[in-house]
């Protein structure tokens, strides 16, 4: 997303005469979606995607609605939703669009901009919420063995393995960790998550150990000239990005035929389910992962279930077998 000029976000910055145009009043909402917020440029990137896609069907329909945002209805909306429906969009991205303005909606309802929020008579479709995919923990240790412990990438891609497993960290919060922000002696690292909020997270020893390994005989060699304070670097020297970490997991996994697709967030997800079928608290689990809401958390309570049922289906003897 382009930069946007800092006085777009000044709520004084309106029209003379109290009108809003419809896409100063967009900008100023990703203005304070980024600056009040802290939300991460892909969900901005999303939000402005949603908004200005419907923004221009208002303009096709009703040009006079898009130049004072006062005047946008359930008229202006409708429409564009259905258009949504009848083309290829899934039911979760059209939740997300959804979401995108009522967000939008609110955002003007509480600084006075509108009279009446029209989003009030829209509600989200049901799309349901899919149980994460987790690897057990023998295919989590068979991953966590695959890089070699000979070369600078392999030492590079254990430790990243090692704590994304360890600590449940999100991909972007691994790759764009600091040296600063690691105590390998005292076995925690501090991480700024969505919405720029601290948290502390415990690592454990082998994470500890495999980075500690990293740092020593790894990152020495990655070094370059453009090098900065990032602990995990590619090949040129500069942190790793998301897609390459995205590529490292799924290779080493498909080396070793794991199954379902894996990928950085299978990591996420497996630290927390095995942290909840050993006994951990959830609450433990959601201050550990980042979660603002509990219910966040909880979808790992079902997967703990789900997990439990398989085990008992195919080892109970009256699990599965006929009654009679």
């Amino acid at each position: 997303m382009g930069d946007i000029p800092g006085e777009i976000f000044s709520e004084e910055g309106a029209d003379l005469m109290g009108v809003l145009p419809l896409a100063e009043a967009v900008e100023r909402f990703l203005g304070f979606l980024a600056l009040e917020k802290g939300a991460s440029e892909h969900t901005l990137s999303a939000y402005q995607s949603d908004l200005e896609q419907w923004e221009q069907s208002v303009l096709e329909r009703r040009p006079e609605a898009g130049r004072d945002v006062s005047l946008i209805g359930i008229e202006d909306i409708r429409p564009w939703l259905v258009s949504l429906h009848h083309s290829a969009y899934r039911p979760k991205s059209i939740a997300r669009k959804i979401a995108a303005l009522r967000s939008f909606f609110k955002y003007l309802a509480q600084r006075d901009e509108i009279q009446k929020n029209p989003m009030e008579e829209i509600h989200l479709p049901q799309t349901g919420r899919p149980l994460p995919g987790v690897l057990t923990p023998e295919e989590m240790e068979r991953l966590l063995r695959a890089p070699s412990g000979e070369t600078p990438q392999g030492l590079r891609d254990r430790a990243m393995l090692e704590l994304a497993y360890g600590s449940g960290l999100r991909v972007s919060e691994l790759c764009h960790l600091p040296l600063q922000a690691l105590d390998l002696e005292n076995g925690f690292v501090r991480v700024y998550g969505k919405g720029s909020k601290e948290r502390v997270v415990p690592i454990g020893r082998f994470a500890a150990a495999a980075l500690g390994e990293y740092l020593e005989r790894g990152r020495p060699a990655l070094v370059s000239r453009k090098t900065d304070s990032s602990v995990f670097l590619g090949r040129r020297g500069v942190a790793l990005s998301r897609k390459s970490f995205w590529l490292c997991v799924q290779n080493y996994a498909k080396s070793l035929g794991l199954r379902p697709p894996v990928s950085p967030h299978t990591l996420r997800h497996s630290f927390a389910t095995h942290l909840l079928e050993n006994g951990a608290d959830l609450r433990f689990i959601q201050e550990m992962l980042g979660h603002e809401d509990i219910s966040t958390t909880q979808v790992y309570t079902h997967v703990g279930i789900k997990r439990l049922q398989e085990q008992y289906e195919k080892f109970h003897p009256h699990a599965t077998r006929a009654p009679f």
